[in-house]
């Protein structure tokens, strides 16, 4: 079995380098800026928030300090977090959690439901038991499958609204927010910049990037979108963006390989295996990163021509579609924004 492995030390010094070089090479800004940059690993990711018009790192000290905060009250990947305790407590009893947790489980519900639980934050167990991205993934037996996936059901998460209490209705089930929480900690690691005077930045929360404003010169942000084929920091070209955020979903996140065959990290709650569409990777740009976040993974499922439509029904929301055989589609909104970059890739404007 191979296995990514992104706890190492080798690879995360990799990865930031490969990062800063795709940012660097993207962006348009003027020769004699000198951005403040910090990369930190949170959310189990690479993190980077780079300020372009500050000389005192105290704002940006500040928003990781504010991504820190909520990765302690909704990681799966650390005990005694808020999410651990509503999954103890599942089946037996309400558990009181910050606003912070309560917002996004309340989001997240939101989302699963208007996905038809294709997206759906009870998938936890699932995750657990897949182990992808972990130094323990495999292929489980169709049995154990089946057991996890009859714990998944985004009807059972109960909330109580007034005293902000949770409650999963049976016992077993868990949840997950990290197909969620990096989105809503991008927008708050944005709020917390421009209360603190900050105009021109950019967060990247491990590929959940939020722009705010645009470079010094007063042009858009150039933002590289990954390639989906091969390691993170390649990329198939750019879209130019000012106050919006882009958020990727794609096969190449995490995952592992048995047998010779791949096994990505974005499962489907249904079938119980990772989801299978015509898609490579789906990249939203719009306003709230949170939203996004929620969105991509029903996208991805739906495929190009159903995932074009659901994006073409809100306001606001764009996307770029890569599917498995190079074909690149952008919807009507980034056709003037989106330039390709690989002559591996074609780009195509008509979604059938």
């Amino acid at each position: 079995m191979k296995c990514r492995e992104k706890n190492t030390a080798i690879f995360l010094i990799i990865i930031m380098t490969m990062c800063m070089v795709l940012l660097s090479s993207c962006m348009n800004i003027s020769d004699d800026s000198e951005p403040i940059s910090k990369t930190e690993y949170m959310l189990g990711t690479i993190c980077t928030i780079t300020v372009y018009d500050s000389e005192s790192e105290t704002a940006i000290d500040k928003a990781f300090s504010r991504i820190k905060e909520i990765e302690n009250k909704m990681s799966v990947n650390k005990s005694g977090t808020e999410v651990d305790k509503v999954a103890d407590a599942s089946g037996k009893d309400f558990v009181k959690v910050s606003d912070d947790t309560f917002y996004v489980i309340k989001k997240g519900k939101y989302y699963s439901g208007k996905s038809g639980g294709v997206f759906d934050i009870t998938i936890g167990p699932l995750v657990k038991l897949w182990g992808i991205g972990t130094d323990r993934a495999r292929v489980p037996s169709q049995q154990e499958i089946d057991e996890k996936k009859s714990l998944i059901n985004y009807k059972d998460i109960i909330l109580d609204e007034k005293d902000k209490k949770v409650m999963l209705a049976r016992s077993g089930m868990s949840l997950d927010l990290g197909g969620i929480a990096k989105g809503y900690s991008a927008d708050e690691a944005v709020k917390i910049l421009k209360n603190n005077g900050v105009k021109h930045a950019i967060v990247n929360l491990g590929g959940n990037i939020l722009t705010i404003n645009g470079n010094l010169d007063g042009k858009p942000w150039n933002i590289g979108i990954q390639n989906p084929f091969k390691a993170r920091g390649s990329s198939v070209g750019t879209v130019g963006v000012t106050n919006k955020t882009v958020v990727t979903s794609g096969i190449y996140e995490r995952y592992f390989e048995k047998d010779g065959k791949r096994y990505h990290h974005i499962l489907n709650p249904f079938t119980g295996y990772p989801m299978d569409s015509d898609l490579a990777s789906v990249t939203l740009v719009t306003d709230i990163s949170i939203d996004a976040d929620a969105m991509t993974k029903n996208i991805f499922y739906l495929g190009l021509n159903k995932g074009a439509e659901y994006v073409k029904n809100i306001p606001g929301l764009n996307a770029i579609f890569i599917t498995k055989n190079k074909e690149i589609y952008v919807t009507e909104g980034l056709k003037n924004d989106f330039q390709i970059t690989d002559s591996e890739f074609k780009l195509l404007h008509d979604i059938k």
